[in-house]
């Protein structure tokens, strides 16, 4: 039997991945929507996440799909009406009121899921299982990305809980946390923000264990999603933001992409099993390097 889920914000990344990966699935049917602007076909729409509740009690689960910056009141509001939640990345503004909603949660007696969606990545637990005995070396992370692509003239990105360029490079920390054998702390960082903006385009952080994050999100043509990681069986490494796990240039795992399907799969098993998942690893490293920066000014930018 399939479980009735909700999906708030109806925006890029929920037509592009949540719709689909839910309509694809035989554990999920997507019952109703919640946007001040989007819609599903043939999905009854909702505009505000208080009038969904009350009036689709048959519901359990909710799926948030909308910036950080309003997700906290839907998520508690969700909550505090009985329903499970479903947090896409980041899963907050802040470390803080993400811990608020996962006591929350657990008072309750509800599934909170904090998703990482770059950690389901076909290469990444390959890259896990190869890694878990070796001695790493060193490793360099570089996430160049346009962010003009992926965020067309999405300002919210820049302003403060966007995150900037830390954005995508969260996803980065995300695969790095779960691969990673041992914990690694920043140590310091170079942030560049543009002249209107506040939050950084491009970041340098420098972490404990020789651990380099380089993050540009001005790329053009080719984008670049690649951990490289020197051990002392080889060289691995992680391109394509996790698709593919070589070593010494030798593929391990290059499977098809299904990062979200694997996430609403993940939801599924922590609801049958009555657990939640909440790690806030990657926003620490974020809020971390945030603190330590060294806040360089550069040009203007405009979409």
């Amino acid at each position: 039997m399939t479980r009735k889920i909700a999906i708030v914000g109806v925006g890029k990344i929920a037509r592009d991945q949540h719709v689909p990966s839910i309509a694809a699935s035989d554990d999920w049917t997507l019952a109703a929507t919640v946007s001040r602007s989007g819609t599903v076909d043939n999905i009854e729409a909702f505009t505000d996440i208080h009038q969904m509740l009350a009036a689709r009690p048959d519901i359990p689960v909710v799926s948030l799909c909308m910036p950080p910056a309003p997700r906290f009141a839907s998520a508690e509001a969700c909550l505090l009406a009985g329903r499970h939640v479903m947090l896409e990345k980041p899963p907050g503004m802040t470390i803080s009121e993400v811990q608020i909603l996962a006591a929350l949660a657990a008072d309750r007696g509800l599934t909170l899921f904090a998703t990482w969606h770059s950690r389901m990545a076909p290469g990444v637990d390959a890259a896990k299982a190869w890694l878990a005995d070796k001695a790493i070396l060193s490793v360099r992370i570089t996430w160049h990305e346009d962010v003009r692509r992926w965020h067309p003239n999405q300002d919210w990105v820049f302003e403060p809980g966007g995150m900037g360029v830390f954005d995508p490079g969260i996803n980065a920390l995300s695969i790095l946390t779960e691969i990673l054998p041992f914990a690694v702390r920043a140590m310091s960082a170079r942030l560049e923000v543009p002249s209107n903006r506040q939050a950084p385009i491009a970041a340098r952080v420098v972490f404990s264990h020789d651990v380099v994050l380089d993050l540009d999100w001005q790329q053009t043509g080719a984008q670049v999603w690649n951990i490289e990681i020197e051990t002392d069986a080889g060289k691995a490494l992680l391109s394509r933001g996790g698709a593919c796990f070589e070593v010494d240039g030798v593929e391990v795992a290059n499977g098809e992409e299904r990062e979200y399907p694997r996430l609403y799969d993940r939801m599924s098993r922590l609801l049958s099993a009555d657990k939640s998942e909440v790690d806030l690893r990657p926003m620490i490293h974020v809020a971390d390097a945030m603190t330590l920066g060294e806040r360089v000014g550069v040009e203007a930018f405009h979409f």
